[in-house]
């Protein structure tokens, strides 16, 4: 059976369906998982397969959208990765800073953003962009999260690529700007 025709069964409901998909995305979300942690800070406590997991866990306790294909898919499974790799962050950010504890400002060295600030500084700049052009932050997420190639983008989108292309330039100029202040 194809993976789209299971999707569609998960989104009615079907949980026998979602134990047929399981083995089907694995390895790729795992390959996803993968490229997630690629990009995290140094001693990151958390493997591909347990990143994995949480999605499934998240996955399976929420209503299923209606899948429009596996790229869809990927891409919102990949959108969870990154929030789950961003409740981490803040998790130890609060840790760091005493979950709530006063601090004092003259007391901080000023060193720029730890890897933690930077991936929070990153999905804050995707929420301020997925609300000012929803198309362009998807793009990003298929593309740098989702690990999509600039072809498989424009073919999920049905786009050309000059314009997957010119939209991703448009977007990463919009985010570096963000960003830097």
């Amino acid at each position: 059976m194809q993976l789209t025709d299971l999707l569609q069964r998960v989104h009615t409901g079907d949980r026998d369906a979602l134990d047929e998909v399981i083995p089907l995305v694995y390895g790729e979300l795992k390959r996803l998982a993968a490229a997630h942690l690629r990009r995290e800070r140094p001693g990151q406590p958390l493997q591909a397969t347990a990143l994995v997991h949480e999605a499934f866990l998240r996955l399976a306790g929420t209503d299923h959208p209606s899948y429009e294909g596996r790229s869809h898919f990927y891409g919102i499974a990949s959108r969870l990765m990154r929030q789950i790799l961003v409740d981490q962050a803040r998790a130890r950010r609060a840790g760091k800073r005493g979950a709530g504890a006063l601090i004092n400002v003259a007391e901080v060295p000023d060193r720029g953003y730890s890897p933690d600030e930077d991936l929070l500084a990153m999905d804050e700049a995707l929420d301020r962009l997925s609300h000012e052009c929803p198309a362009k932050a998807q793009l990003i997420e298929m593309r740098f999260f989702a690990g999509m190639t600039v072809e498989e983008c424009a073919t999920a989108l049905n786009q050309s690529l000059h314009t997957v292309r010119k939209d991703l330039r448009l977007a990463q100029a919009w985010l570096r700007r963000e960003m830097n202040g």
